[in-house]
């Protein structure tokens, strides 16, 4: 029998096995792995010049970025739009709970127009889509728009 392992018929020696040598990119990959890790290499120390009085220094402004244009989603009041189908439109696209919804829906209602929500732009401009392609498949003609919070 050949390999490592020796012949059951003999008795047990140590000079019966074959000492197995690990594959190159192992031995490597050990030495690697044991090798103490070498100290990061020093930063570069950089001294000003001399100044001789004529440089001019500009002082750093702290810049804040402007929050952006906020714009509010209305709603505008129609005859012919069900307060239910209002009130479940504020419920599904703004997260209006049923007595904040049934609010707005009379404030529409009684006013002409209500604010449904304050978002920036590109979120007022989406809202204002979801709701007129729900109004829109559902057949009924109500209106949404968005505009800047003054």
């Amino acid at each position: 029998m050949s390999g490592c392992w020796p012949d059951l018929k003999t008795p047990f020696q140590w000079s019966n096995f074959q000492v197995m040598q690990p594959h190159p990119r192992v031995a490597r990959m050990n030495f690697m792995a044991t090798k103490p890790p070498s100290p990061p290499p020093a930063p570069a120390v950089h001294r000003p010049a001399p100044d001789d009085g004529g440089s001019v220094v500009l002082e750093r402004r702290a810049q804040k970025a402007k929050p952006p244009q906020m714009y509010q989603v209305l709603m505008l009041n129609d005859d012919y739009t069900p307060m239910e189908f209002v009130i479940v439109v504020l419920q599904e696209f703004f997260s209006k709970d049923r007595e904040t919804a049934t609010q707005i829906m009379l404030k529409i209602h009684l006013d002409g127009k209500g604010v449904c929500g304050v978002y920036s732009r590109d979120i007022a401009a989406t809202k204002v889509d979801q709701v007129l392609d729900a109004a829109h498949q559902a057949g009924h003609p109500l209106q949404c728009i968005c505009e800047p919070v003054e």
